[in-house]
This record gives C-alpha cells, sequence and structure tokens, in this order.
C-alpha cells in the first residue's frame, strides 16, 4: 500500500491537532497517576502493564475513537476487531511505551499514537511528560519539538556514530567484519528512540528482534518529517495495519546511515 501524497499544506490538520490534543491529554493522566502510585502486572506474554495503560488507552480511544467513527483503532492494549485492517484510515496507539520505565519511577516513557491513511503514518504525536517533551509530526509538514522544528543529523558514516541502541547491538554476531564503531546510549521507549533520532541528539538508532506497528509507525513519522528515513532489518520500508503486527525490527536515521547499515548488517542478524 502506498500512502497519499501530500497535496495541500492543510491536509489531515484537523486529525493532527486532534490527535496532538488527545495526546497531550493522556500524558498528563499518565503522569498524574504516576505520582500518585499505580499498580502493574505481566500480561501472557511476560510484558508488563499498569492501571496507567489501560486508563490512557481508554482516554485516546474516547477521544479519538468517538470523534472519527468511520477510522479503525490499533492499540496495543485493545484487542484488533477484524474489521480494522480494513479501514483505510487508523489509529495507532501506545499507550504508555516504556511500561517498565514508568512503574519503575524513570521519565524515559511516552504516550505515542499516530494516524495511518492506506498503511503508512500521516500525522504523529509523541508526550513524554516527565520530560516535558511534546514530538509531533504532520505528513509534508515537517516535525516539531515543543513547537521547534527537528531535523536529523548529517553524519554519513556509521564509525563515529552516536546511536540509541542496546549494546548488544555491535555484536559480532550481527555484523559483518569489522564491526562499525558506534557510541551506544538506550532509552525504553522505542518511540522516544526514533524521536531523539529526529533531534539530531543521536545520529540514528537500530533495534533487533520483531516490534509491533504501536512500537514503530509514531516515531517512523516524526523521524521522516525530521529528513530521515525508518527502515526494517530488511531495508524495506515499514507498512502497517497487515495481517501481523509485528515487524522486522527497526533502522532510524539519515539515507547514508541506512544503506550503510544495510550494507554492513548480517542478513540473519534479526
Amino acid at each position: 500500500m502506498q500512502a497519499p501524497e501530500p497535496t495541500s499544506t492543510n491536509l489531515w490538520q484537523k486529525e493532527h491537532q486532534l490527535l496532538c490534543d488527545a495526546v497531550r491529554e493522556a500524558g498528563e493522566l499518565a503522569l498524574h497517576m504516576c505520582k500518585s502510585g499505580v499498580d502493574s502486572w505481566d500480561k501472557t506474554d511476560g510484558t508488563p502493564v499498569s492501571e496507567a495503560d489501560l486508563a490512557v488507552d481508554r482516554l485516546l480511544a474516547a477521544r479519538l475513537r468517538d470523534v472519527t467513527p468511520d477510522f479503525g483503532w490499533l492499540s496495543e492494549e485493545t484487542t484488533r476487531e477484524d474489521a480494522t485492517q480494513m479501514k483505510p484510515n487508523v489509529w495507532v496507539v501506545d499507550p504508555i511505551d516504556g511500561t517498565s520505565a514508568y512503574v519503575g519511577g524513570s521519565n524515559h516513557w511516552c504516550v505515542g499514537a499516530c494516524l495511518l491513511s492506506q498503511g503508512r503514518p500521516v500525522a504523529a504525536a509523541a508526550f513524554a511528560p516527565a520530560q516535558n517533551r511534546f514530538y509531533e509530526a504532520r505528513l509534508g509538514a515537517g516535525a516539531r519539538l515543543n513547537g521547534n522544528v527537528m531535523h536529523v543529523t548529517d553524519k554519513s558514516g556509521l564509525d563515529g556514530s552516536r546511536f540509541v541502541a542496546h549494546k548488544s547491538a555491535i555484536s559480532q554476531s550481527k555484523w559483518k567484519s569489522p564491526v562499525p564503531h558506534i557510541n551506544c546510549a538506550m532509552t525504553t521507549s522505542l518511540i522516544l528512540r526514533h524521536c531523539v533520532v529526529a533531534t539530531g541528539e543521536y545520529d540514528g538508532a537500530i533495534a533487533f528482534g520483531k516490534k509491533h506497528d504501536w512500537d514503530l509507525a509514531p516515531g517512523d513519522l516524526i523521524v521522516h518529517e525530521a529528513g530521515g528515513r525508518t527502515l526494517d532489518l530488511d531495508g524495506k520500508r515499514f507498512v502497517y495495519n497487515r495481517n501481523s503486527t509485528r515487524q522486522n525490527g527497526l533502522m532510524a536515521g539519515s539515507k547514508a546511515l541506512l544503506d550503510e547499515i544495510s550494507e554492513r548488517l548480517h542478513t540473519v542478524a534479526a
């Protein structure tokens, strides 16, 4: 599926504003609940979830679904309806991305959401209220942090670059020799990994293993509108809301960096 190209600076403007308002409100709710203390538990797949995840999911559904009843809904904390995959426009939501950080008292979490059209994001927002950082983007209109325009770095080579990635990302098993010299730092939230690439604080991001649509889609557009790219580990552009929500890893950054990753990465690295 191909996303529609922007024909006007006003394209998706109304939906983008609706999204930003909802994500900001949801982030404020999550921060308030965090300060008050929340219960958490492990889901059947072993990943954590908290009372706040569910409360934020309900709030976003009320603010977004009720206003756009014809749109689909794809959330980490909601069972996907069969009809969602057939919808041309779909809200994708990660109520709290980085739940383990959230319940552990760290500020490395956010509320993230985006709108898909024909499988690609056209409006996105991510709010990290504990950091006072609000990221947003709209197709063809750029990406911003707290109202200021963002742009990825112009770093053209992997060696000496700064990546937000787990240290295991530079293990020999994942790269053809020689292993690139990458300086790694880490944050729990996958969406925030995209965002700090979009700001230029890091040159790129890479993550191995299967990731879900809600982990990737909001940050995908934010990086794209900041002048970068987000691809899977096969070097392919993501298409969301397919039969499976699982995707093959992630790499984000400038075109030059992603081209070099594709060239130097083992094809079995995922």
